[in-house]
């Protein structure tokens, strides 16, 4: 009944909001003899982020980090006040600041860590409702769309890239898997007697099983193999992304052999004195166009979307558990559709 009466007053704008917060705080301490949770923002964070350094992956962890480090920002000397002051206006604000610098995919990638870390707050007690429960991600505009290569525009890539570049070109276009994934491919992760490429996400952590397309196997047959464990398959992208964790440098590098083959502007990679969280200029090609373009020659063959999803390891929880009942005999008939490029 106490705490009723509070959130009627509340309702009725008599009391604040945080009142029933500190009614709910003494209950807890007359019933259970003990404090309810409470945490100022910037402590919070630093434990989740201990919590899901060792559940993540370096690149997930570093983009957790990245965006906390721009909601304490924002929040300046806030930060260091309760959970319970942030509210939805808060967020939205914050929001609104990030979309004015970054682009919509990334103020919706920060967005979705902030929500993770409120919706943690709330089921722990921290909080008694969630201020980024009804904050909206930002609309993406068509411009920001990422585009498939046609077949040639695939070819005249591989005319000015080296032998490395021109391997991961194939292998990203063959398997649909992203930069990060195929640098870091390894002797161990390709069966030659099954033929087939096994595999574990960077991104998702989901195991993948690929059956490797007859052009794709003339490329892997011309390379030269190491029975050494752990013996990368390209050694120079392999190092690239171990050394930094990330697969920003390599995706520079592929945009060096776009500008090469004329398929979009030279663009310096040093900074123009506009800060990290300036926004980026988009581009429609980029090396993740090749699963885009992987998916669309797929379809264009016919193969159902669920075999599709499967293939390229789709992230959608909702689309894996929908498609659980293909094979590896439906995976291998899609991949012979694949044009030898």
């Amino acid at each position: 009944m106490k705490i009723a009466e509070q959130f009627e007053q509340v309702g009725q704008r008599r009391l604040p909001a945080k009142t029933v917060r500190e009614t709910l705080a003494e209950l807890y301490r007359e019933i259970y003899n003990d404090n309810l949770p409470s945490s100022t923002v910037r402590r919070f964070i630093e434990n989740w982020l201990n919590t899901k350094q060792p559940e993540v992956s370096p690149a997930t962890f570093a983009f957790y980090k990245k965006s906390t480090a721009k909601l304490l920002e924002f929040l300046g000397p806030s930060a260091d006040l309760d959970l319970a002051s942030v509210t939805r206006t808060t967020l939205v604000e914050f929001r609104n600041l990030v979309a004015q610098k970054a682009s919509p995919t990334t103020t919706n990638h920060d967005l979705k860590a902030i929500k993770a870390i409120f919706r943690e707050a709330k089921r722990d007690g921290y909080i008694a409702e969630d201020p980024s429960e009804f904050v909206d991600t930002v609309r993406k505009s068509s411009q920001d769309s990422r585009r498939p290569f046609t077949v040639p525009e695939i070819r005249s890539v591989l005319a000015v890239a080296d032998p490395e570049w021109r391997s991961m070109i194939l292998f990203g276009l063959y398997t649909g898997q992203r930069l990060a994934d195929i640098a870091s491919l390894t002797w161990d992760n390709i069966d030659f007697g099954r033929n087939e490429i096994r595999l574990r996400s960077r991104k998702t952590a989901k195991r993948i099983l690929i059956p490797i397309a007859k052009p794709l196997r003339e490329q892997i047959n011309a390379l030269p193999v190491s029975d050494e464990l752990g013996s990368p398959v390209h050694p120079k992208a392999f190092a690239t992304i171990n050394r930094q964790g990330r697969s920003g440098n390599l995706s520079n590098q592929f945009a060096d052999l776009l500008a090469q083959a004329g398929l979009r502007e030279k663009t310096p990679h040093r900074s123009k004195g506009k800060g990290r969280g300036s926004k980026r200029t988009s581009n429609g090609l980029s090396f993740h166009s090749l699963r885009h373009t992987a998916v669309s020659l797929l379809k264009d063959a016919g193969i159902p979307e669920g075999v599709v999803m499967e293939l390229v390891g789709h992230e959608s929880k909702a689309m894996s558990a929908h498609y659980t009942h293909v094979g590896s005999e439906a995976l291998e008939k899609a991949v012979a559709t694949f044009p030898a490029i």
